[in-house]
């Protein structure tokens, strides 16, 4: 077993002194991927998208998207997906921009709400675990 811990630069920056993806090589090819949490950042580190749950949640999934593509995978990898919300009552926003990302069978989930997150203003944070298969043979 190998574990690689690494900040694609394809892929948003952590927005401190951290790993963005822990991959552990499970031989043959195949391949756990553990990303940390995701909140809505744009490039100088400031919370993007406002009060906007859709455009919050929008910005998060696509950073997942990017770090799986960087490991080879896509958001059919995804076998488990952690969300921190800081309203609950606003789960039906995020949940309708998640359905747009993950379309085949649902992962297990775990969907919390929480006082706050890290940066003010964030409204969401998301973190997954994919499995990526090993390659096809030639």
């Amino acid at each position: 077993m190998h574990i690689t811990l690494d900040n694609p630069q394809s892929a948003p920056q952590p927005a401190g002194p951290y790993s963005e993806v822990a991959r552990i090589d499970l031989g043959g090819g195949g391949a756990l991927l553990f990303l940390a949490g995701q909140v809505s950042l744009d490039e100088e580190g400031n919370v993007a998208g406002g009060d906007d749950m859709a455009a919050q949640s929008r910005i998060v999934l696509e950073a997942v998207q990017a770090l799986l593509k960087a490991h080879g995978a896509t958001l059919d990898h995804v076998v488990n997906i952690r969300t921190f919300l800081t309203d609950m009552s606003r789960l039906g926003e995020y949940a309708a921009v998640r359905r747009e990302f993950l379309t085949g069978t649902p992962p297990t989930s775990t969907t919390v709400e929480v006082s706050g997150l890290f940066r003010p203003g964030a409204l969401i944070e998301v973190e997954v675990v994919a499995a990526v298969p090993p390659a096809p043979a030639a």
